[in-house]
């Protein structure tokens, strides 16, 4: 025992304390990193567990087990922690992924609002036009629609899934694209510019446990493609009619001609948004 109190004394006195505190304080962090992750997504039981394996680990890699007993014990409970997170990992490989990517490549916000689209303004805001009758004629008749608008190029293997088609943008058409008699209807189309890139694509849903269970597939592709890319997804509820809009990974529903106007506005550029943009406004939701 006195040992043992040897032990602790010398870890707290000259340059040692530094060390332990830095080591209590990188413990601590991850810790409450890793606890609050479970929390919101709702595995309180599993932290108990946890809880009691680091308290294991604490006092079986503390020096009680003396020389020649418990050795692989005290082994085995330093890694007790690093399997914890490769549990975590293992449970929510989306969540995670989805967290790695916004570290590895974070989404310049300014990309909505500076691309050369290779058109005019005035271009830009015809299509802006055509983009909001086509939605909102497919809402007053029920139809099912996903568009995507793409400031940048997208995964090939996203515009592969589906027809390239490389048109340019009318309601007509988009209108067309959704008709329920169409091979093409049930995929997203992507819409850069004043140009429709592609229809028909297959997007990758949400693993998300926070959305709502009463959105469809169409809402959680939206959701899930806005989660891994800078892009805008426009969604009409072929049940409802209800008109919403995902941006980074942020669902807003209940939109109308004005809102998705000026919505598309602020994506292309078109607008003075900077300051809004600065403070988070544009990704709130509604």
């Amino acid at each position: 025992m006195q040992d043992i109190l040897e032990k602790i004394a010398n870890r707290f006195t000259g340059t040692n304390l530094i060390w332990t505190i830095l080591d209590i304080l990188l413990v601590t962090i991850l810790l409450y990193v890793v606890f609050s992750f479970l929390k919101r997504k709702n595995c309180t039981r599993l932290i108990k567990y946890i809880v009691l394996f680091i308290i294991a680990a604490a006092v079986l890699g503390s020096g009680i087990n003396r020389r020649g007993g418990l050795q692989m014990m005290g082994y085995l409970s330093s890694i007790v922690l690093l399997l914890t997170i490769l549990s975590v990992v293992i449970m929510f490989p989306q969540d995670i992924k989805r967290k790695l990517w916004k570290i590895s490549s974070p989404r310049d916000e300014s990309e909505f609002f500076q691309t050369d689209y290779g058109c005019t303004e005035e271009e830009l805001h015809d299509a802006i036009g055509e983009i909001v009758k086509a939605v909102q004629n497919m809402a007053k008749k029920n139809v099912g629609a996903l568009i995507v608008i793409a400031p940048t190029n997208v995964p090939s293997n996203i515009i592969r899934s589906g027809t390239e088609l490389d048109s340019k943008l009318s309601y007509q058409l988009l209108e067309c694209l959704f008709n329920t008699k169409t091979p093409l209807h049930d995929g997203a189309v992507f819409v850069r510019g004043n140009v429709i890139v592609a229809a028909g694509c297959f997007l990758p849903l949400t693993q998300s446990l926070e959305v709502d269970k009463e959105l469809g597939t169409r809402h959680r592709a939206a959701i899930g493609i806005t989660e891994t890319n800078n892009v805008m997804a426009i969604i009409v509820s072929e049940e409802t009619g209800v008109i919403s809009v995902a941006i980074d990974g942020l669902l807003t529903r209940y939109y109308d001609s004005e809102m998705l106007r000026n919505k598309l506005e602020e994506v292309y550029g078109l607008k003075a948004t900077k300051i809004e943009k600065k403070h988070g406004t544009w990704r709130k939701r509604g």
